[in-house]
């Protein structure tokens, strides 16, 4: 029994049609190893689609339609020219001028403030240095 006779075994009949039913079961094996199953088809979807991807989508496509709607409904044409007499256009824009300016100098004002208030305290600092060598 150890060894495999092959004359004995070309000896034993083959039953007829043993070839072609084999064949025919082993393509049937292919196809339902081809073919995924229902439960195939929804693991693969949930894995390719998690459900955060599908709130993002939803997310972006609310955000077009907003965006677009406001392109078109929300700016009025009517208030890009603010001024139709050039000459209070001219003074508009020079009194605009001169607030930023005089915002701008109080600004500097406190930053020369803290500029003395900070050279005071690196002098007193390098004298304590100083007088500690």
């Amino acid at each position: 029994m150890d060894e495999l006779n092959y004359e004995e075994l070309e000896r034993i009949p083959i039953p007829e049609g043993l070839e072609e039913r084999l064949s025919a079961k082993i393509d049937e094996w292919e196809k339902e190893s081809l073919t995924p199953s229902e439960g195939e088809v929804a693991r693969k979807q949930i894995i390719f689609r998690p459900q955060i991807l599908r709130y993002a989508a939803v997310a972006a496509c609310i955000t077009i339609v907003f965006g677009m709607g406001y392109h078109k409904y929300g700016q009025n044409p009517a208030e890009q020219d603010t001024y139709q007499d050039p000459i209070l256009a001219q003074q508009e824009a020079a009194r605009a001028l001169t607030l930023l300016a005089v915002n701008l100098n109080k600004g500097m004002e406190h930053l020369e403030k803290v500029n003395a208030i900070s050279e005071k305290a690196e002098e007193t600092l390098n004298e304590q240095l100083n007088a500690l060598k």
